[in-house]
């Protein structure tokens, strides 16, 4: 199968329901895709599929053949993208880390859709889990790069 990642081309010869984030980690060793539960749920897989966040868990590498994949590896290439990275260093939102990638896709495919995200957007997009509990400055981070 053929995938289109960060703007390149990949061949991969895997089963075709194999999920999407073990191809990006397993077999092509773009690991800023985290693992977190494996269901969908906590968003630490989170990449772009055509600009909708999309939870690469449980996505079949069959179901994004065709498609525009981004990763954490290649979100700074997006301008949207780059205004959030620059909003999360300025806020300073990561604490250990772990789930931010999950956390700058997410915001970055919700600033593409709603340039001017109201509280209500925000707080609807941003589900993302955070160990942390850094929902405070995440939320400052997409208001900033919103303005940006």
């Amino acid at each position: 199968m053929e995938l289109t990642i960060n703007g390149s081309k990949h061949q991969v010869d895997i089963e075709a329901d194999t999920p999407l984030l073990w191809v990006l980690r397993d077999q092509l060793g773009m690991t800023g895709t985290k693992y977190g539960c494996g269901l969908a749920q906590c968003g630490a897989c989170t990449v772009l599929v055509d600009g909708q966040a999309t939870r690469s868990c449980v996505t079949p590498i069959e179901s994004v053949v065709g498609t525009s994949i981004m990763t954490i590896e290649a979100i700074e290439q997006d301008p949207e993208g780059q205004k959030v990275v620059e909003a999360w260093v300025a806020n300073q939102v990561p604490q250990c880390g772990y789930c931010q990638s999950g956390q700058v896709l997410t915001a970055t495919a919700l600033l593409k859709q709603s340039p001017q995200p109201t509280e209500e957007d925000i707080a609807g997009a941003m589900v993302n889990l955070c160990r942390c509990g850094t929902y405070n400055a995440i939320a400052a981070a997409v208001r900033q790069a919103a303005q940006a």
